[in-house]
């Protein structure tokens, strides 16, 4: 239990960064509607429904780490109401609610109803994901326990948001293909705008030719830099290790994966194309370090690839983002150049790279740019920018899978 947080949070603090999270914990927290404890028997006293949502990381060979969620069943076994259904909430395997159900009959001397809920929340809008789901999917033995969780999710659904009953694994199997196939699209955009860039095609027409296909759609074909988080790369690894354990080669997931770690090193490739192998007395500016935008998450962020490759080649670099600074403080330290205003990055930069596409990033006063920098040289790890403009307005910029200007 992590005493620190939980103390924090009685105190009204909230440790992740969320728009509105902050407001509906304490507005709830005053109304005695939510608390925070380490103590597992006072959090569940007459408790219907207990939820595992305990962290399931990446092993090394790429499996889920189910450690931290079986010490979880561990304890809250014996305070399990007669009635209670544990709702397993933690992204995992298929065969995980099973193998729960098997060890709380050895642990409690009973049958315990348990289902399967994964979550599908997108982290900086999680909250309207959960107050408006695309659908709410469960995994349950009887259909009792899907009517439990009917009940309790009602609120929330309409005719436009299903409710889908499954089984177990067709509920742990749901979770891990969402996160794939996004995945996949994402590193599938990325693949194509390297082509692009390579024979002259523009990614960003060609996105707009196939998305108003409605078969294929927009959503998730953004080229840029590689995708991160806490759940697109161990899941896609995950699902990889659960189809070579039954003896089947995922060799599309593997592509991803691939595709996606070698897609965080474009920038930095383009950068020493530019300025050479040698990055000393050179400094580069970094806008963006969280993973996505609206979160202050960091994990298998591009952002700290890049940092890692210019540290190494010996650059100065300069770093801004609105809310993930202090977390790459506990890794970096004074190595880098903490920026609180989004112009004293460049200060004296020799380039500027854009890794996160918060909004505040989409509209900026180019001429202040262009005062602060040293040479006006911008790589877009996200596209935010027309390349045209940007030559009109004086800028050497290269984004990706789109027609890099002035002379590089």
């Amino acid at each position: 239990m992590d005493l620190e947080k939980i103390t924090r949070l009685n105190y009204g603090e909230i440790p992740i960064y969320e728009p509105g999270l902050s407001e509906l914990v304490i507005r709830n927290a005053r109304s005695g509607r939510l608390k925070f404890t380490t103590r597992a028997v006072d959090a569940m006293a007459d408790a219907k429904c207990v939820f595992l949502a305990v962290g399931t990381p990446q092993n090394k060979d790429g499996a889920a780490d189910l450690s931290i969620f079986w010490s979880a069943l561990e304890s809250v076994a014996p305070l399990l109401a007669t009635d209670a259904i544990l709702v397993i909430k933690s992204t995992v395997p298929v065969g995980t609610n099973a193998e729960a159900a098997r060890r709380l009959r050895a642990l409690t001397g009973r049958s315990v109803d348990v289902a399967s809920n994964p979550e599908f929340l997108k982290e900086g809008c999680a909250l309207d994901d959960f107050t408006k789901p695309d659908r709410v999917v469960v995994g349950v033995c009887r259909p009792q326990v899907a009517d439990v969780l009917y009940e309790l999710y009602q609120p929330f659904l309409g005719t436009e948001h299903p409710y889908l009953v499954m089984s177990w694994e067709s509920a742990e199997m749901t979770k891990y293909v969402a996160n794939c196939l996004l995945a996949t699209k994402i590193s599938f955009i990325n693949e194509i705008a390297n082509v692009c860039e390579s024979v002259g095609a523009d990614i960003n027409h060609v996105r707009k030719g196939i998305g108003h296909d409605q078969r294929i759609g927009f959503a998730f074909l953004f080229p840029g830099v590689g995708y991160g988080g806490s759940c697109f790369p161990k899941d896609v690894r995950a699902l990889i290790n659960v189809a070579e354990d039954k003896g089947v080669s995922p060799r599309i997931l593997q592509a991803v994966d691939n595709v996606n770690e070698a897609q965080k090193e474009i920038l930095f490739q383009k950068l020493r194309r530019h300025f050479g192998e040698d990055f000393s007395g050179r400094t580069i500016a970094v806008w963006g370090l969280a993973f996505k935008p609206r979160t202050d998450d960091i994990r298998e962020a591009p952002a700290l690839v890049l940092i890692d490759r210019l540290l190494a080649a010996g650059a100065t670099v300069r770093v801004h983002d609105p809310v993930a600074m202090d977390n790459v403080r506990k890794i970096y330290g004074t190595r880098l150049s903490y920026c609180q205003q989004l112009y004293d990055a460049l200060q004296d930069a020799d380039a500027l790279a854009i890794m996160t596409e918060w909004n505040e990033f989409r509209v900026p006063d180019f001429e202040a740019m262009r005062r602060h920098m040293k040479q006006p040289v911008i790589f877009d790890g996200r596209n935010l920018y027309e390349p045209h403009r940007m030559r009109e307005l004086g800028f050497h910029y290269s984004g990706i899978g789109i027609e890099s200007t002035g002379e590089f």
